[in-house]
């Protein structure tokens, strides 16, 4: 990644970038349309409650070309918190290129660092089988568990 950084955002002007990203994921993923004033409080909560999670972004000279949410699980049977990778969205144009799998091995070595971080997940839609194969490829396994929801 020549130009690329990879960081923590911790610019709060970036909440409206992250909140169109999502916009955009959600309807290009899922067929769903979201609010973006509701997302742009939600992507502000997580700048507001770090303790929550936090973004990480990549930037191209100095335009920030992808964000995903890393939301942490606290494990009592590992005692720390596991990684939750979410809401993920690189711009069209720098997309199969490795960005995610550099977002990914950033976060991945901040995990086998840290004796508090115990591991990474992430769910996927279904029918993305794109995403499904990238994450297998990169080591990732399905086999633990099924994820069940009730959204209201």
């Amino acid at each position: 990644m020549s130009n690329y950084t990879i960081k923590i955002a911790k610019d709060r002007s970036l909440i409206q970038t992250i909140a169109e990203f999502q916009v955009k994921m959600a309807m290009e993923t899922e067929d769903f349309e979201l609010d973006l004033e509701t997302v742009k409080k939600g992507v502000q909560h997580i700048f507001d409650n770090q303790s929550l999670g936090r973004y990480v972004i990549v930037e191209d000279n100095g335009q920030c070309i992808a964000s995903m949410l890393n939301l942490y699980e606290w494990s009592d049977w590992r005692c720390g918190n596991v990684i939750w990778i979410h809401s993920l969205f690189v711009i069209q144009e720098y997309r199969r290129k490795g960005i995610f799998r550099d977002m990914y091995d950033f976060v991945k070595q901040e995990v086998e660092s840290s004796d508090q971080l115990m591991g990474l997940r992430l769910y996927v839609e279904k029918n993305n089988d794109r995403a499904q194969k990238t994450y297998k490829a990169m080591g990732m396994t399905k086999e633990h568990y099924d994820m069940y929801e009730w959204l209201k």
